[in-house]
């Protein structure tokens, strides 16, 4: 069957007409909710996740990682930590695939962290801790939280650093912390690895009523914060030890530093502190101030000096692509569209995202992808907040182009070049956590998954907004919210 024909449906989103006056307000939203979805398509994602979970489970279960196309698993480390399945169990949850979301759930209560190896804090917060906690969230099983808690724990000794900033690297025996001097190793983090914590630790001291998860995250985040530039950026790499600022003193969107911008805004928004608030408003004013750059047409957030805000470099990545969600759901609609209109039109010229683009000179810088998650993700955001059907039209152009490529017996691979699609054996523990969730959620609509009662971690695990009451949240994580 030729991919085209599989994916059925029109393009073309179909609403009511809007001066059918007879219609009471609920009969209204639900019509237009049923216009904003697509039912049909939303069985599909949900059939092919199914398929590919069944692949994991066959070739690759207790591996963190599967290889569609060696059919086999592969591991971070040493030591398996089953990265795949706390990154799957939300999106099996969301879909109704309850059976399968029993066995991981099963599966987390018998794994025993007791593993001597050093594993990268900020790898697995996102996905191993930010999965048990939502695996709690669904379940409320207090075993859960307690695995929760142990892994915390173990991972916790990273944040003892002269800066409070995490070190990149901590062994879940001993606690102790890799000492190679290096990007990425030890003593040198990213500003994401330094400080994408406020949400995991937030949600964990709310549920454990202990502070000194959240108090360490914020440690961290503002640790950052406090070593901005003059003109308020930060950089992108720093030395734990001494605060310092390494390497090329630049500052943007891209891997290494997005996930530190996501977590302010959407710890706020289960968490008021308002020292986080003031934080987040000030960095979107210098985000807005020196990282936007329009260029022949299309707006891109650009790579600049952290002391001059002088453009660097014209080059953006596809994890940059998250950006439009954040500025949608904090309210800045018409730079969120302006940005999501880039991303889709960079799509259209290669029928994928690369993984980094040089705008400037209209190149390919790295052309490999991994089937990311975050365009879906922001054209998701804007279609629940604009109401605007050319959002799910997009959505429903990524499930097709993605399928007509990188579909495969099993599951689905990556693609070692966006140019020529050939296929490369792997499939990232977010393509079960985030692509496939998002794809699902935008095709079923609020019917099935109501966006406003919901925040994801940047892995895309969801949590339920009324489960954190914000009234008591001041208390169980630590914050004054008067300040």
């Amino acid at each position: 069957m030729k991919m085209k024909q599989w994916i059925a449906g029109s393009i073309a989103a179909t609403f009511l007409c809007t001066g059918c006056v007879t219609e009471s307000p609920k009969t209204s939203e639900i019509s237009q909710q049923s216009a904003l979805a697509d039912v049909e398509l939303a069985d599909q994602v949900k059939a092919e996740t199914l398929r590919s979970w069944n692949a994991y489970r066959q070739y690759a279960w207790g591996d963190d990682v599967l290889l569609p196309l060696s059919k086999k698993g592969f591991n971070w480390y040493e030591d398996s930590l089953g990265i795949s399945p706390y990154d799957a169990y939300s999106s099996l949850k969301v879909m109704g695939l309850d059976e399968q979301a029993d066995e991981i759930e099963q599966y987390a209560l018998s794994m025993d962290w007791n593993k001597d190896i050093y594993v990268q804090v900020f790898e697995v917060n996102i996905r191993i801790l930010g999965g048990l906690l939502s695996m709690y969230d669904y379940t409320q099983n207090p075993k859960i939280l307690e695995k929760a808690i142990d892994f915390a724990d173990r991972i916790l000794p990273a944040f003892n650093s002269p800066t409070g900033i995490p070190y990149h690297s901590v062994n879940l025996v001993t606690g102790k912390t890799a000492g190679d001097k290096g990007v990425g190793k030890g003593n040198v983090v990213n500003v994401a690895q330094a400080a994408t914590y406020l949400f995991e630790f937030g949600i964990l001291s709310y549920y454990s009523q202990d502070p000194k998860y959240y108090q360490a995250a914020k440690r961290a985040t503002k640790a950052i914060y406090s070593r901005r530039s003059d003109i308020g950026l930060p950089g992108e790499i720093i030395n734990v030890e001494t605060g310092e600022w390494e390497g090329t003193k630049w500052h943007h969107l891209q891997a290494g530093v997005d996930a530190y911008y996501e977590y302010m805004y959407k710890s706020w928004m289960l968490f008021p502190d308002p020292e986080i608030k003031a934080i987040w408003d000030d960095s979107i004013d210098k985000i807005n101030r020196y990282l936007a750059d329009d260029f022949e047409g299309h707006r891109f957030y650009t790579i600049v000096d952290m002391n001059t805000g002088d453009v660097l470099k014209r080059s953006v990545s596809l994890y940059d692509a998250f950006f439009p969600a954040i500025q949608a759901v904090s309210g800045d609609i018409e730079n969120a569209e302006k940005n999501q209109a880039t991303w889709h039109w960079l799509w259209n010229k290669y029928g994928l995202l690369p993984t980094r683009y040089h705008y400037g000179n209209d190149e390919i810088e790295y052309p490999q992808s991994e089937l990311n998650p975050e365009i879906v993700e922001s054209a998701y955001y804007l279609l629940q907040l604009t109401n605007k059907p050319i959002y799910m039209d997009m959505v429903k152009q990524y499930w097709l182009d993605m399928n007509a490529c990188c579909r495969n017996d099993v599951a689905y691979n990556s693609v070692k070049d966006v140019r020529t699609k050939e296929a490369k054996d792997y499939l990232a523990t977010y393509f079960y956590a985030e692509t496939l969730k998002y794809f699902y959620v935008t095709f079923a609509g609020k019917a099935h998954f109501d966006f406003d009662d919901y925040v994801f971690n940047t892995e895309a695990h969801t949590f339920k907004r009324a489960h954190f009451n914000r009234e008591k949240a001041p208390v169980y994580l630590g914050y004054d919210k008067t300040n």
